[in-house]
């Protein structure tokens, strides 16, 4: 058939082809693989056994699906699908499903698929297993539909010789047939962008696996190494340690090899437009000129991936590419900085850009440790809770991660990937005594995470002292109280008592102070919000011991880690205060002076 046709053809008559013989459908090194869900699988299964049931049936009607775009190829005999694939596939299983349930002497032809980039499809589809499905991607989805095949039917065993009629009999595909010198990767590309289910990689993916001018051995290896390495990335990509290192985004698990696509495109063709299909397009642009082949393009990728990698396997390196990422710095940027230069000199810029953002000023010339400390303390000096919320949280989050580059024998590193997926606030380290709850229900809670203090702890004296044993009961029954019964000034009497007990009735400037402040997660802070130092140190600890992420210098700031000398744990004093602002300081100056050293 040599000009272009259009025809609608019954799911039977898929199987064979005008010379009887099973059609045998070829799918492209340029196509994604299979991806449908078991909600997609489902939902073909559902419609077609709803028209099943439809009332009144003509005997013309039929259940009609999407288009099926093929193109027919003289060399051996197959049928290119060039859109319509998912549906063809599922198609398939449900037909081998239909076939399983017969002996063999009544089983029927199939038509055949073959893919260009996983040649060992018809050995899978002989014995599926869940080994053999973890073996790729594509193996992993065809696993999973034939599992929801076999269970949806197995639901439904009264209705299965309906559903295969109306499958078999009453549902038809629009069969649209290319001409023979129509372009099927153009033709594909064409019918694609625009469409939601595609995204730009998946549309990049048929650019660099179409063929060529190469001769057709030479195209056929690039496309499988193609198809190979692109697999590789895509895996590595996935790893939430290497993502959140990169990205702040976690919305993208499908795509994030996009990522490596967008870099390419800004740095070849500088900031796209605000279009969705930017990267396509500036893809497709680049491979229309003359010097720019797929293999080169595809080198640019895996240059591109090689560099990050690089960084993320560099302790140092990643720990300063990550914070200012964090930041909202972008990974094109941090390139551009590396560009053209030595590690070193890249090591100069990050930290050069780190101090602007965090210190607020300009890098002191060589270095010099003076006016890099003399900066610094200036800056941990002024900063405090009410006016410099964003800027306290990015100093404190480079005090985590300067931490753990202090000693290079070290291994530890910052979990960005905790930190991206959780929320995280500043807290004070101890109460504000000007920030007391005044809801009846936030004071109950308040007073309910003291008293529960009081009874886990410990200490022999804290249950013998008398004065103790009397404020716990007036608490508690404050507690017991409705709403309408609270006293305030009762509360506040209440208040005033425990915040004595715990030394922290003492209101001050430094209490909105860097000295006073750390990162806490979210939950913590909106469950223990403005608690006294002992119930939040309790709380902290037993988050600790169970194994979950607590910032490493949150977790030394409970455990009394940064004070120069430790009277009692349970109290956060001014003396405390101090250190801890000292602490800063040193290890900010030790990170910016390149106290740590870096690996050449």
């Amino acid at each position: 058939m040599g000009d272009q046709s259009i025809s609608l053809l019954a799911v039977d008559a898929l199987r064979l082809g005008e010379d009887k013989n099973p059609r045998r459908f070829f799918i492209p090194g340029y196509q994604r693989g299979y991806r449908w869900s078991s909600q997609q699988v489902c939902q073909l299964l559902e419609d077609v056994l709803e028209f099943s049931k439809r009332r009144d049936p003509q005997p013309d009607e039929f259940y009609c699906l999407q288009p099926l775009v093929i193109k027919a190829r003289p060399s051996d005999g197959t049928l290119e699908v060039v859109d319509g694939q998912q549906r063809l596939t599922t198609l398939m299983l449900i037909l081998r499903h239909f076939n399983e349930r017969l002996t063999e002497k009544f089983r029927q032809p199939l038509f055949g698929l073959e893919y260009e980039t996983r040649p060992g499809l018809d050995g899978f589809l002989e014995a599926p297993s869940e080994t053999s499905a973890n073996q790729n991607a594509d193996y992993f989805h065809l696993h999973a539909a034939i599992e929801t095949i076999n269970s949806w039917f197995a639901e439904r065993e009264s209705e299965v010789e309906t559903v295969k009629t109306a499958l078999l009999k009453q549902t038809k595909v629009i069969w649209f047939q290319l001409a023979v010198d129509e372009n099927p990767v153009d033709a594909f590309t064409r019918l694609n962008v625009g469409k939601i289910p595609l995204t730009n990689d998946e549309l990049i993916r048929a650019l660099f696996l179409r063929r060529g001018s190469l001769n057709e051995a030479d195209a056929s290896h690039l496309q499988l190494r193609i198809a190979y390495e692109w697999d590789q990335l895509e895996k590595a990509m996935q790893s939430d340690a290497f993502w959140y290192f990169l990205s702040n985004s976690g919305d993208v698990r499908g795509n994030r090899i996009g990522f490596l696509f967008d870099l390419v495109a800004e740095k070849e063709c500088g900031k796209a437009k605000a279009d969705e299909y930017a990267t396509f397009y500036a893809f497709n642009d680049l491979l229309r000129q003359p010097d720019k082949t797929p293999e080169w393009l595809w080198g640019q990728v895996k240059a591109a991936f090689m560099a990050l990698e690089e960084w993320y396997e560099d302790r140092w390196l990643f720990h300063a590419v990550g914070f200012l990422v964090s930041q909202d710095e972008s990974i094109a940027d941090i390139r551009a900085l590396a560009a053209d230069c030595t590690k070193t000199q890249f090591v100069h810029r990050l930290r050069a850009r780190i101090f602007r953002r965090v210190i607020g000023e300009g890098f002191p010339a060589d270095a010099d440790h003076e006016a890099i400390r003399e900066a610094v303390a200036g800056r941990v000096e002024v900063l405090n809770y009410r006016q410099h919320r964003s800027e306290v949280r990015s100093l404190l989050l480079l005090f985590n991660v300067a931490t753990l580059l202090q000693d290079r024998r070290s291994n530890l590193r910052f979990q960005f990937e905790n930190y991206k997926t959780e929320r995280w606030d500043i807290e004070h380290i101890r109460s504000v005594t000007d920030d007391r709850p005044d809801r009846h229900p936030d004071r109950v809670k308040w007073f309910d995470n003291v008293l529960g203090y009081w009874k886990s702890a410990r200490s022999g004296d804290d249950q013998q002292d008398e004065d103790l044993i009397e404020l716990a009961a007036a608490i508690e029954n404050f507690v017991s109280l409705s709403q309408g019964e609270a006293d305030t000034a009762v509360f506040d009497q209440l208040y005033e008592q425990v915040l004595e007990h715990f030394s922290e009735a003492r209101e001050s400037e430094a209490e909105h102070g860097i000295g006073n402040l750390t990162l806490l997660d979210e939950s913590t802070n909106r469950s223990y919000k403005n608690a006294v130092f002992a119930v939040k140190r309790m709380r902290l600890l037993k988050l600790d011991q169970a194994g979950i992420f607590v910032p490493l210098c949150t977790r030394n700031v409970f455990l009394k880690c940064y004070s120069p000398r430790v009277d009692h744990a349970l109290f956060w004093t001014e003396e405390d205060l101090g250190g801890y602002e000292s602490a800063i300081v040193d290890v900010l100056v030790g990170f910016f002076t390149g106290t740590e050293q870096v690996a050449s």
